[in-house]
């Protein structure tokens, strides 16, 4: 590892316990920045609503740390909007913002949209499949963007299990890990690569904050590409000191099956590749196989090769902030 992940380890990667929440507020309350939370989701009736509880009830009424949460729905088919509304968050659908540039299918797709109807200073994305959630999550996150100015964008760590306790027991062993497109794809092409953001644990973890003043000047990739890209373009525009990540626990979430996987991996590799050279992709497609009838038969999906420009550059949003 380079000496200087070293040092950044020693020096930018804390708990989540680091910062008492006291003093989150007390930070918050003296630099007068705001904080808006976004989950990005997608028939998550069975999870969204528990987020939004408990982040309305420990962070905004219990203490007033958040100042709006809002979930972006991007074609739900299930009753993720109404569930999310009845928690108290503010639901907008991903094809209401910015109409005249017709929305992608992608998570990257909404988390860029949702910087035109959010307003903090601060911008905290949680995703909406998590199962036993903790407040933690958002103030964990937050806290460093509002007591250290140098600090940019916070990413969150955390275990991911993913055998279950009941497994591990039988076999003897601990529970298995999740992120598994982490370790397989994007941990080997940053530490090749980008090796100064080798010593990030969860890189594509979907849990981070940053100051809007950053992500108004990133360029977005539209699918599973967004995490990798936005760390990547981060550190080139404002350094490493500027990042972080803290300790948050422990995260549960549903875990997408194994050709979905290969579809996030080959969209995270893509990404990389168009950081490393800007170049023309050779074939932006991905094959898999799938047991039919007459045996395996191919599935060829096409890989997000579209990317939205940084947000200062979208005309809606500069009069936004002239208004």
């Amino acid at each position: 590892m380079l000496e200087e992940v070293e040092r950044w380890l020693a020096t930018r990667s804390w708990s989540a316990t680091d910062r008492p929440l006291h003093r989150i507020l007390t930070a918050k309350q003296r630099t007068g920045q705001t904080i808006s939370v976004v989950l990005p989701a997608l028939n998550e009736e069975e999870t969204v609503g528990d987020i939004v509880t408990v982040i309305r009830h420990d962070l905004m009424e219990r203490v007033p740390l958040v100042d709006e949460i809002v979930v972006v729905d991007s074609g739900s088919t299930d009753r993720t909007s109404e569930v999310a509304a009845a928690a108290g968050a503010r639901v907008v659908h991903r094809d209401a913002i910015l109409p005249r540039i017709p929305a992608v299918p992608g998570k990257g797709e909404v988390l860029w949209r949702s910087l035109l109807v959010t307003h903090g200073d601060i911008v905290c994305f949680i995703d909406a499949d998590l199962r036993d959630f903790s407040a933690d999550f958002v103030s964990g996150i937050v806290g460093p963007l509002l007591t250290d100015p140098e600090i940019a964008l916070v990413k969150g760590m955390y275990d991911r299990p993913l055998a279950t306790e009941f497994d591990s027991l039988a076999s003897g062993k601990t529970a298995g890990q999740g992120g598994r497109v982490t370790e397989l794809m994007a941990r080997p092409l940053l530490n090749m690569h980008w090796p100064q953001l080798a010593g990030f644990v969860q890189p594509l973890g979907g849990e981070y904050a940053a100051r809007r003043s950053l992500l108004e000047q990133l360029p977005f990739p539209v699918g599973y590409g967004v995490e990798l890209g936005m760390l990547v373009d981060a550190l080139h525009l404002v350094g490493l000191d500027a990042l972080a990540q803290v300790d948050v626990g422990v995260r549960k979430h549903r875990h997408q099956d194994g050709q979905a996987l290969g579809r996030m991996a080959a969209a995270i590799y893509r990404t990389a590749q168009l950081r490393l050279a800007r170049g023309h992709l050779i074939r932006p497609a991905l094959t898999q196989f799938e047991r039919g009838e007459d045996g395996f038969e191919p599935r060829t999906y096409s890989v997000d090769t579209e990317e939205r420009p940084p947000m200062v550059e979208i005309a809606e949003y500069a009069e936004r902030r002239v208004a």
